[in-house]
């Protein structure tokens, strides 16, 4: 958040730009003042501090303290450290929750709740109307979209993924409109996922692309859900990448769940698990 407030400086007009000064200079204590006294320190009206927050992309006042406070809570980084060869195995741990961490919350101060509406509401349409809901992605991310469809097949959703470009490519050309597709990809660069989507929007299916802005696969899709982070997509072992992936799904589902309502899908669950308790040891 910080990072972001610092990049938008040159274009803010000079008072707002003195109130991005402020918060860069103490951002704990920013959201701890008055509107009043930040008015005052950073020498500006009071319409000035909520344009300020407005001009970086925040609904008010209230809603930038509110994501200020989260971004630079104690013990909370918002650096993302990489590991070294000579990291002890107290390092690692500290290093690698760190980075999952500040990669959450700076997600949770960054996403675009808009973009997550619109997908849940294609899910939502695809669902009552009966339709496929497919997953795709490749590589690391074709292990998150096994995890997508688990989840939405507990929803009663008959969902198929496919990891397999060949694949892919053979599902996405009997979609038909009114099917959506769910396409996961970390560096939004990969040529399978691409052809797939093209192939699926072309015969009517909506797609909703969760990958990192900028990306060709970003502007490829109909939706799409922005998943930035600090992590370079060349690693061999992406980490924070895929938890990010899980964590953006659990909110589509989530939300999914409770559009169905739960008077369909408690009914669904309480026997589901009155069946799967056989499977366990007492």
């Amino acid at each position: 958040m910080l990072d972001r407030i610092r990049a938008s400086l040159p274009s803010l007009a000079p008072a707002e730009q003195r109130v991005g000064k402020l918060v860069l200079s103490d951002p704990r204590g920013f959201t701890l003042m008055p509107v009043s006294e930040l008015a005052d320190r950073a020498h500006v009206s009071k319409p000035t501090v909520v344009r300020f927050c407005r001009s970086v992309g925040y609904d008010g006042l209230s809603d930038f303290k509110h994501k200020l406070a989260g971004s630079v809570s104690e013990g909370v980084p918002y650096i993302h450290r990489s590991v070294d060869a000579d990291d002890k195995t107290s390092d690692i741990m500290v290093k690698v929750i760190d980075n999952t961490v500040a990669a959450f919350l700076k997600y949770r101060n960054d996403a675009s709740a808009s973009a997550i509406e619109r997908a849940v509401d294609a899910l939502t349409a695809t669902y009552h109307a009966g339709r496929r809901i497919e997953f795709f992605g490749v590589g690391n991310s074709g292990i998150v979209a096994r995890d997508a469809q688990h989840k939405f097949f507990r929803l009663g959703i008959h969902g198929v993924a496919n990891s397999d470009g060949h694949m892919q490519v053979m599902s996405a050309s009997l979609m038909q409109r009114g099917d959506c597709v769910l396409v996961i990809s970390n560096s939004g660069r990969t040529r399978d996922l691409m052809d797939a989507c093209d192939i699926a929007r072309k015969n009517g299916a909506i797609a909703i692309v969760i990958t990192a802005s900028g990306s060709p696969l970003a502007s490829a899709g109909d939706i799409h859900v922005a998943a930035d982070h600090p992590e370079g997509y060349e690693r061999y072992s992406p980490m924070v990448s895929r938890l990010l992936h899980l964590m953006i799904v659990d909110i589509l589902a989530t939300c999914l769940a409770l559009r169905i309502g739960s008077e369909k899908l408690q009914p669904l669950l309480r026997e589901m698990k009155n069946n799967l308790r056989n499977k366990r040891y007492a």
